[in-house]
């Protein structure tokens, strides 16, 4: 499904990412776990083709694809989806407006029919009642006044109307409390699919406790450190990241 080989990244002549392998095969659900500065945001960013970061070398790959040759819009186009950590207001855009947009632009890019202004109310309406979003918040502008919970309940409502076939989550579990958590992650959990990958990054292992993950990468100084199962995320929360800061210093 990715795979990101040999990658270095630099912004403003400071490597943030040297030499990261990484793979997540078809159905899987691998997470990224590190301490801040690591540079596990930037690995999302770079793979969803943020600009102002200069690709040294290597490659990354979804489905054979060399996304490194695409714009941000054609990989979305190709199946991949990223929800932020700090999703963005913006004033004056509808949140039903923005969401037929997306939706009815990502089923052209994939030769499929749009759907019709009814269609697409049912289906937003199902999405919205299962995450438990409230059709107020949907008749706002996208993200104005809303709470960090509501915000990343959002980004999870894109993305289960979008159905990417490969979906970053970058700290989504950044400012939710208990409750929000858990309406996130039976979200995402109710999308997991033999057919669709998932890239969870956090720093926490509780996000851990409700999406379970395949496999568990520790990422330290721009480069993965150490990969293992679930039971690695748990070991990362009783003993921290010294260790591996040191690991990768070497």
């Amino acid at each position: 499904m990715l795979e990101i080989k040999n990658l270095t990244v630099r912004i403003e002549d400071k490597n943030i990412l040297e030499g990261l392998n990484l793979t997540v095969r078809k159905g899987e659900v691998a997470a990224i776990m590190g301490p801040n500065g690591s540079g596990k945001s930037t690995l999302s960013y770079v793979v969803a083709g943020k600009e102002d970061y200069e690709i040294v070398e290597g490659e990354i790959l979804l489905d054979g694809q060399n996304l490194l040759e695409m714009e941000p819009n054609e990989r979305a186009a190709a199946g991949l989806f990223l929800a932020f950590q700090y999703p963005l207001e913006i004033p004056g855009v509808g949140t039903m407006t923005f969401l037929k947009a997306a939706l009815n632009a990502q089923l052209k890019a994939r030769g499929l029919e749009e759907l019709t202004t009814p269609a697409f109310i049912k289906r937003v309406n199902a999405a919205a009642a299962q995450l438990e979003i409230p059709k107020d918040m949907l008749k706002r502008a996208l993200n104005v006044g809303f709470s960090g919970g509501e915000k990343k309940r959002m980004e999870i409502l894109q993305m289960a109307l979008l159905q990417p076939s490969f979906c970053i989550l970058d700290e989504t579990d950044s400012g939710l409390d208990i409750d929000a958590l858990r309406i996130v992650a039976d979200g995402v959990n109710a999308l997991r699919s033999p057919e669709r990958s998932f890239l969870v990054i956090t720093h926490y292992q509780r996000l851990l406790n409700h999406i379970v993950p395949d496999a568990v990468h520790v990422m330290a100084n721009g480069s993965i450190v150490r990969s293992g199962g679930p039971e690695l995320a748990i070991e990362l929360e009783a003993n921290g990241y010294a260790d591996y800061r040191l690991q990768a210093a070497e």
